[in-house]
């Protein structure tokens, strides 16, 4: 399935599309419907809220009749005892039912976020490559938290008012039905008035969300790279940039907030009609002996058609409200449905050989349909030995790491250990067989011992600090102890970052050892104890080194030399260097750059 794009152009859409219903649908089956006894619970309380107001009606009636009609204290006592009564029923149930529907609709979204969660655990490299950190933030923090308010609290006070608008429009109509199914011919009118909203809405929310995605991820980018903006000194221009996304969600939320508005003044200029002809009609009843109407009854109509007006009101604001969660609820709903490319095989293997040969068969493949970053690649990389990846930047060097480890696969050919595809070995156990150090190592703000423990997390403390001796950390762990390093890892150096990442290969002890430009930040004197390290790291195993700086390969079995997603030479330095070809021009031009 092809990821969603937030970023796609507003279309024209009715208030409920098919899409919506199967999209609420969705919802309520797999994170509300399990607690149908207790939604059941909360609409009886709902009902119960809305016959209080009803029952206020009646006592009012009874009330206004026992004033009018010379009545008794002790009467007037007990129908004002009556109100207060059910009054305060109703304020038991307006606490307990916001109580109940807050922890239902916490345990709802709870389980959306695992969901969520879990979900972008499975999904491919390529989406995250493609996605941007503020469109997953939004989803997974502030769709799914808005998603739960609204159901949660919207969504039951919105069930409340139709209850409340119900029960009284049934009451009224029984006891005027004339004078309420009169008032009642200007409901169509309000409900086209809605319908014609709610698409300007939902067009207006789509492009809100793709506004608040872009500002996001613009933060994201700037808090990230906030070294270079200072020592570009880059401020002001990040802040212009920033403030005026800004601008451009305030100008979204005002158009918002207009279009909403436009509901309420036509729902006010019908409630004028109504209780014009209310007053003007029911006063004519009550004047005329043709009907049986007394003052007692128009006036508790008129209150009843107030406490009528009142809740659709706020069912109007509702309806603005349910366009933007539609969208939010679309967008959470086609991230759960992506279906993630790199899949396993049932009965896929798990008891592989893990030291054999990998061999690239003509491979063919690239990030994007019309620009292969390979066509028709063969490599093979000999169990036990050590080889080397070189060649220009943007020949595909660490790509083809990334299908080794199947984290891609190709869109043709085959990538094989010890003669089996890839495709057919257990995903879990071919990644268990790697170490990796790369250029872009994760660092957490943690100790560092914590850090090298996260690729094995069972790891003794003998053993992780074992580790961080072999990659050369002990003096670095002696200074900073417990410490955290900061986010990202933003109290560290890039030399003590791959140190960290080279530890966890160490702890991970893992067949075969990839490395990705392992000693790149690394200053000369520590790349020679690093080196060191590495050997011994890899000593007997299935070692990949991708390396810009050639003087780090010259020991390597075997040195295959890329250029512009083509093999052009293999062999060891020697051999290399005697043929004069690429790998020669570049070792040379590093060399004397290093001279200088």
């Amino acid at each position: 399935m092809v990821q969603p794009d937030i970023t796609e152009k507003p279309m024209k859409s009715p208030m409920f599309s098919e899409t919506d219903r199967a999209n609420v649908y969705w919802f309520w089956a797999d994170y509300l419907r399990d607690k149908m006894p207790w939604l059941i619970l909360v609409f009886c309380m709902i009902i119960a809220q809305g016959l209080v107001y009803q029952q206020f009606l009646r006592l009012t009636e009874d009330g206004l009749r026992v004033v009018f009609e010379n009545g008794t204290l002790r009467e007037l006592a007990v129908i004002c005892a009556m109100v207060f009564g059910v009054f305060m029923f109703r304020g038991v149930m307006s606490f307990t039912v916001p109580r109940i529907s807050a922890w239902i609709t916490s345990d709802a979204v709870a389980k959306l976020r695992g969901d969520l969660l879990h979900h972008l655990m499975t999904l491919d490299l390529a989406f995250f490559d493609k996605s941007t950190p503020g469109d997953v933030i939004l989803r997974v923090v502030g769709q799914a938290q808005a998603l739960g308010q609204f159901v949660g609290q919207t969504t039951v006070k919105a069930v409340r008012d139709v209850a409340t608008v119900l029960i009284l429009s049934i009451y009224l109509t029984y006891k005027q039905p004339v004078l309420f199914l009169s008032a009642a011919l200007v409901l169509p009118v309000i409900l086209l008035i809605l319908q014609l909203v709610s698409r300007r809405i939902k067009d207006l929310n789509k492009e809100m969300q793709r506004a608040m995605n872009t500002y996001m991820n613009s933060i994201d980018e700037t808090v990230s790279g906030m070294r270079t903006v200072k020592i570009s000194g880059q401020e002001n221009m990040e802040e212009t940039r920033l403030i005026g996304e800004t601008r451009g969600i305030r100008r979204l939320s005002i158009k918002l907030a207009t279009t909403g508005a436009v509901v309420q003044p036509f729902i006010d200029f019908a409630a004028a009609i109504v209780y014009v002809f209310v007053i003007g009609g029911g006063g004519y009843m009550v004047l005329s002996p043709d009907f049986d109407l007394d003052g007692a009854a128009i006036i508790a109509f008129l209150v009843g058609l107030v406490m009528i007006f009142d809740p659709a009101r706020r069912l109007a604001g509702f309806f603005v409200a349910l366009q933007a969660n539609l969208i939010i609820l679309s967008y959470l709903r086609d991230l759960l449905d992506l279906d993630p490319k790199i899949t396993q095989v049932p009965d896929a293997i798990t008891d592989f050989d893990a030291s054999a040969d990998l061999v690239l068969d003509n491979v063919t493949f690239g990030y994007e349909d019309e620009a292969p970053v390979f066509r028709d690649l063969t490599l093979t990389f000999k169990g036990g030995k050590t080889t080397a990846i070189v060649g220009p930047t943007g020949s595909g060097k660490t790509t083809i790491l990334s299908l080794l480890g199947r984290l891609y696969d190709p869109v043709e050919g085959e990538v094989r250990l010890g003669g089996t595809p890839l495709s057919q070995i257990d995903i879990s156990a071919l990644r268990g067989a790697f170490s990796v150090v790369a250029q872009d190592i994760v660092i957490f703000n943690s100790s560092i011992l914590d850090n090298i423990r996260y690729v094995r997390r069972d790891a003794t403390d003998a053993q992780v600090i074992g580790a961080a001796e072999a990659a050369e950390l002990s003096e670095l762990i002696a200074e900073r102890g417990d410490a955290p390093v900061g986010p990202k890892g933003s109290q560290l150096s890039g030399g003590q970052k791959q140190r960290i990442a080279i530890a966890r290969a160490f702890l991970r002890d893992a067949p075969i050892v990839l490395l990705d430009e392992a000693t790149s930040a690394l200053d000369q004197k520590t790349e020679d104890r690093v080196k060191r390290a590495l050997g011994r790291l890899s000593a007997g195993k299935t070692t990949i080194i991708v390396a810009h700086r050639l003087s780090s390969v010259t020991d390597a079995d075997c040195i295959h030399v890329l250029e512009s997603g083509q093999l052009v030479e293999s062999g060891s330095h020697a051999e290399l260097m005697q043929k004069g070809a690429l790998y020669a021009t570049l070792y040379n031009a590093q060399k004397q750059g290093y001279g200088r």
